[in-house]
This record gives structure tokens, sequence and C-alpha cells, in this order.
């Protein structure tokens, strides 16, 4: 059974809508720092922008595994991170090196779709 990326970037873009929403108004009501909260918005953005990326890979280049593979990963471990880390600080404070590692694997994402095979587009 194939591996559903686009189910899994629709879902992964849905959540950051609601992640998003969820900082934007909720969230203020718990955290009164602004530097989490830019941090919750910026993981919010991130995970937002690499669910597109993740559908457009699977509408261009549906083989290319890697460069999904790699998008799902860092967005799992790069936004998931930051949310945690917001949230509590102390209790997921081993997640930290855990962003910079999802923060690569969305570069690798880039570079294997950069690199990899695509449906040429007819001109």
């Amino acid at each position: 059974m194939p591996i559903p990326f686009w189910t899994i970037g629709c879902v992964y873009g849905a959540a950051s809508v609601t992640l998003g929403a969820f900082g934007a108004h909720g969230l203020k009501k718990r955290i009164v720092d602004p530097a989490r909260i830019a941090n919750w918005n910026t993981a919010a953005h991130y995970q937002l922008i690499h669910s597109g990326m993740l559908l457009l890979t699977t509408a261009v280049a549906p083989k290319n595994t890697v460069a999904a593979s790699l998008f799902v990963a860092g967005m799992t471990m790069f936004s998931g991170s930051i949310y945690l880390l917001t949230l509590d600080p102390q209790r997921f404070k081993a997640l930290g090196p855990v962003t910079p590692l999802g923060g690569l694997c969305l570069i690798g994402g880039w570079a294997a779709l950069a690199f990899g095979r695509r449906i040429p587009i007819p001109r």
C-alpha cells in the first residue's frame, strides 16, 4: 500500500491552520511571553508552507518519496518540537535538539525535490 502523502499533506495543512488560530487566540490566555507566541506562530507557518509543498510534491513528483518523506519528518520534528517547547519548555526541554534536525529534514526535502525526478510539463 503506498504512503498516502496527499492525505498527510491535507491533514497537516488543516492542523497548521487550526494550531495557528489557537496560537493567535487561545494560547495568549495561557502564555504571556511574546517570544513563545512568536515561536508557536513560526511552527504553524512552516507547517503550512511545507504541507503545501508536500501536496505539490505528490502532484508533480509522485515517485519522489524521498522528498515527501523528508517533508513529513521535517514538519513533525520541526513544528512538533516547537509546539511542545512552547507549551511547556521545562517538561519538553529534551526536544530542543530535535528542532534543528527537523529543519535539516525540511531542507533535505527541498534538495530531494530539486534533484529528483518529476513529471515533465508539456510546452
